[in-house]
């Protein structure tokens, strides 16, 4: 990947989508190569053009924001996708999680913040705003808690740690800076997590975490 992050963007509210728009293109290193205003279009501007994140409305013409993240991901399951909503409902927060997005924020937050969300997303990070956390944790309230999950995870200090700022949606260099160690520390770390937990990816550790109260 080029030090140039090219983003799609899709919204079909035309004057958020000229805002956010606008808002972007005055970032440095990033390029807003494809617009779309539903969900149809965007599956065949990404199948002509290779991005390295998709903004995504949940509410759209057409395929809605649940079905256009759904394709998208079985068509190009590496392009990560963020999703942006008005309205945050902890049914859609746990079935975007499902159907492959690795961000979650509302249209409201702040600019500074959606940039750091768009880049954690490009190196393999997620990110999960405030509320979005909240809706999940509430979300996996309603899971039966017998379904077999290891009950055991014998994390250390470190570990436990790392996990807290997995969570948080931070790269592996960002956690390094935080932790003062290396990333090569920190990938051994998040190897391990991934292990103990039993989940194959940072997103399900973040959301065992949740369920499991394992981080304040």
């Amino acid at each position: 990947m080029s030090d140039l992050l090219k983003l799609l963007l899709v919204e079909d509210d035309e004057l958020f989508r000229l805002g956010l728009a606008t808002c972007l293109r005055q970032e440095p290193k990033i390029e807003l190569v494809l617009e779309a205003a539903d969900g149809e279009t965007a599956i065949d501007l990404v199948n002509q053009q290779t991005v390295d994140v998709a903004i995504l409305d949940l509410l759209l013409p057409g395929l809605n924001g649940l079905e256009t993240c759904q394709q998208l991901q079985k068509s190009h399951p590496k392009l990560p996708i963020l999703v942006l909503t008005s309205h945050p409902d902890q049914d859609i927060v746990f079935k975007m999680i499902e159907a492959g997005a690795k961000g979650y924020c509302c249209k409201g937050i702040d600019a500074e913040k959606l940039i750091l969300a768009i880049r954690s997303l490009s190196v393999g990070a997620t990110w999960w705003d405030r509320n979005a956390s909240e809706q999940i944790s509430t979300a996996l309230g309603r899971i039966d808690r017998t379904s077999p999950l290891i009950e055991e995870f014998q994390l250390t200090k470190r570990e436990l740690e790392v996990l807290a700022l997995i969570t948080e949606g931070r790269t592996n260099q960002q956690i390094a800076g935080v932790l003062f160690i290396t990333t090569g520390t920190v990938r051994v770390h998040v190897h391990a997590i991934l292990q103990k937990l039993n989940v194959s990816d940072r997103t399900q550790a973040a959301i065992v975490a949740l369920q499991r109260k394992l981080i304040p």
